[in-house]
C-alpha cells in the first residue's frame, strides 16, 4: 500500500559524501596543470571557473542520459545532478566570500555565475550535437577568450573523449562516485 502522505516527505537526497567525492573529482580534474600549461586555458579565476564548468557540464550531460527501468536509478541521477549543481553554487558563494566580496554583492555575482553556467551548458550542448568544429569554436570563445583554435580543438577532443568515457560508465558506478575522469590528455587527443 502506498502511504497517502508520501508527497509531504522531504525528497531523498544523494548522500553528502557522494556529492563531495564527485565534486572533488570535478575540481581536481579542472585543476590539472596540463590544461593551463599546454592547452592555453588562462590560469586565472575566470579560466579555472570555465574549466570547472566544462567538467561539471560533461558529468551532468551524462546524468541526463540515465534511463533505467529502475525508477530509483532515474531518481538517483536526477537528485545527484541537482545536488552537484547546488554544491557548485555553494562553492562559488564560498569563494566569493573568501575573496572579500560583500554580502550585498554576492547575490549579483551568483546570478552572473548562474547565467554563465546555463549559457555555457546550452552552447556546449548545441555544439556537441552539431559536431565538427562547433565544440572547438564554443570552447575557444568561452574558455580561451577567442584565441588559440588549435588548443580549442585539442580541448574539444578531450571533452568528446571524456563524454565517451562517461557514456561507457554504468549508472550505478556514477551514482556511487566510483568512476574517474579520464587522463587530461592522451597521445591520441594531442595529435
Amino acid at each position: 500500500m502506498v502511504w497517502p502522505f508520501n508527497h509531504f516527505r522531504k525528497p531523498r537526497q544523494a548522500p553528502r559524501g557522494t556529492i563531495e567525492a564527485i565534486y572533488g573529482m570535478i575540481v581536481t580534474q579542472a585543476r590539472e596543470p596540463i590544461f593551463y600549461r599546454d592547452l592555453g586555458v588562462p590560469d586565472t579565476v575566470n579560466g579555472r571557473f570555465d574549466l570547472l564548468l566544462l567538467h561539471l557540464w560533461l558529468l551532468l550531460r551524462r546524468l541526463r542520459t540515465v534511463q533505467s527501468v529502475n525508477q530509483a536509478v532515474n531518481q538517483g541521477a536526477t537528485e545527484l545532478s541537482q545536488a552537484l549543481f547546488d554544491r557548485f553554487c555553494e562553492d562559488m558563494d564560498d569563494n566569493l566570500r573568501e575573496m572579500g566580496i560583500g554580502d550585498q554583492t554576492v547575490p549579483k555575482r551568483m546570478r552572473a555565475f548562474g547565467e554563465a553556467f546555463y549559457g555555457r551548458v546550452q552552447a556546449y550542448d548545441q555544439a556537441i550535437e552539431a559536431g565538427g568544429e562547433a565544440l572547438a569554436a564554443a570552447i575557444c570563445k568561452n574558455i580561451l577568450n577567442g584565441t588559440g583554435m588549435d588548443q580549442a580543438r585539442r580541448l574539444a577532443a578531450y571533452a568528446r573523449a571524456t563524454e565517451a568515457d562517461l557514456g561507457r560508465t554504468d549508472e550505478a558506478t556514477l551514482l556511487r562516485a566510483s568512476f574517474k575522469y579520464p587522463p587530461a590528455l592522451t597521445e591520441d587527443i594531442t595529435r
